[in-house]
């Protein structure tokens, strides 16, 4: 029988590029995708904080973000336009316009905002590739799989209202505290 011949270079070349781009790989909820903590994932996850954390009923500038979390504005728009399109924020036009959460601080997960950000992201999937040994395909990606749904069920459960009392115990200055969180 003909063992498919496994492309050591290929992963080789997968692991050098995330190393350089400094992102952590780890398993999501999803068959064939990867979590990629990637700065666009941890700047999406910090702006969304920033504004369950600082918003409120009252709109966050994009631009209040930026200084509070030092977020370049190149990566922070593109997110946030996302964010809007899958409704875990709201846009609001106009002079006092800005972002807000699109529903409860209690009903947003993490685990929302890791799928919303990872249709911006194009990366390989090294399990999906059909080469490997027998150990691989039977054994470690079906472990891999069961890791990747462990993490997308514990993310899913980790809201932004858990978040925003975390910070709030650090001592983390910001208006949470005061607005608490908002009905619909």
């Amino acid at each position: 029988m003909d063992r498919p011949v496994s492309r050591p270079l290929v992963r080789t070349r997968v692991w050098r590029e995330t190393r350089d781009n400094q992102n952590l790989t780890f398993g999501d909820g999803g068959l064939d995708d990867m979590i990629r903590l990637t700065k666009k994932l941890l700047f999406a996850i910090e702006a969304v904080l920033d504004i369950a954390y600082n918003g409120g009923q009252v709109p966050v500038r994009s631009s209040e973000i930026t200084e509070r979390e030092g977020i370049p504005r190149r990566y922070l728009e593109p997110v946030l336009q996302e964010l809007v399109r899958h409704k875990i924020l709201l846009g609001i036009r106009g002079p006092s316009g800005g972002y807000r959460l699109a529903k409860e601080r209690r009903r947003i997960s993490l685990g929302d905002i890791v799928r919303t950000v990872r249709g911006l992201e194009a990366a390989e999937d090294p399990s999906s590739d059909p080469a490997g040994s027998a150990l691989g395909h039977q054994v470690v990606r079906p472990v891999w799989l069961e890791l990747q749904e462990e993490m997308m069920r514990r993310l899913d459960a980790l809201t932004l209202e858990e978040l925003c009392g975390r910070a709030h115990r650090s001592g983390i200055a910001g208006r949470a505290a005061e607005c608490g969180d908002f009905e619909i």
